[in-house]
């Protein structure tokens, strides 16, 4: 079975069409799947998805494109957090890409959401994109290696994947790794440690071939697990298995179902 590790079940394109979603992660081996928050506003949906099936799990955490989120501290993360499906802390990180001018903001609402997983011994789940320098120097400075986490949608240098997996992060793939144009990072996926890797969807975004420009959904993770076992010349059950027993040992606090 397999896990997506990242996906917002509670957007409107999915949160309406979850008994039909469900039935097609069972019919794809897909197991379980972690449900990520983006604002604070609506992170009770996500709860809310959550706590209604036992195989899925959520996250608490503001998304670093969200400029105009209400201000918020490390106990107002903690408060929220402290449910029994609310296994890690994010998505935080630092996008340059979409956002310019001075992001010093980003930066220390990053420094908030590692405080805030240190306190609660809950990993972070981390977006990079055009950050992956300062993302690193702060996950250092924080001491995130307390309590690892997870590179969402990796797509930087097998160098960054290294410097990350030193300091406890495992690296996830998404559908962009079966992209035809994403040459650098196959071979990213093709290198990294087995007992390092994470799959993911990031649903609704970023449909694996052959789906892509459709709307994404757990169950399209198996196409971005097969890419990965294939990338690596391994059969996709033993990807499927390493990439599971990987995501429950990073996040203790979800219970696996049988």
């Amino acid at each position: 079975m397999l896990v997506d590790s990242h996906c917002h079940l509670d957007f409107p394109e999915l949160a309406a069409k979850l008994p039909e979603l469900r039935q097609a992660m069972r019919d794809n081996q897909v197991g379980h799947a972690l449900c990520i928050s983006v604002t604070l506003e609506k992170f009770p949906n996500v709860l809310a998805v959550a706590a209604a099936h036992d195989n899925f799990f959520a996250t608490v955490g503001v998304h670093p494109d969200y400029e105009d989120e209400p201000a918020f501290g490390v106990d107002d993360l903690l408060r929220l957090g402290d449910h029994p499906k609310v296994v890690g802390i994010g998505e935080t990180g630092l996008d340059y890409f979409r956002l310019t001018g001075d992001l010093e903001w980003q930066r220390e609402r990053f420094r908030t959401h590692i405080r805030a997983a240190v306190a609660c011994g809950k990993p972070l789940i981390i977006h990079t994109r055009n950050a992956a320098e300062d993302t690193l120097r702060i996950m250092r400075e924080e001491g995130a290696e307390r309590v690892g986490g997870v590179m969402h949608c990796f797509t930087e240098s097998l160098e960054v994947a290294e410097q990350a997996i030193a300091l406890g992060f495992y690296i996830s793939f998404s559908g962009i790794v079966t992209f035809k144009n994403a040459q650098s990072l196959k071979e990213v996926a093709a290198a990294v440690p087995l007992e390092r890797i994470l799959v993911e969807t990031d649903s609704p975004y970023l449909a694996p071939i052959p789906f892509r420009g459709k709307t994404n959904q757990p169950a399209y993770v198996r196409h971005v697990a097969e890419e990965v076992a294939r990338l690596r010349g391994i059969p996709f059950e033993t990807l499927a298995a390493a990439s599971t027993d990987n995501f429950f040992r990073l996040f203790k606090q979800a219970v696996r179902c049988n």
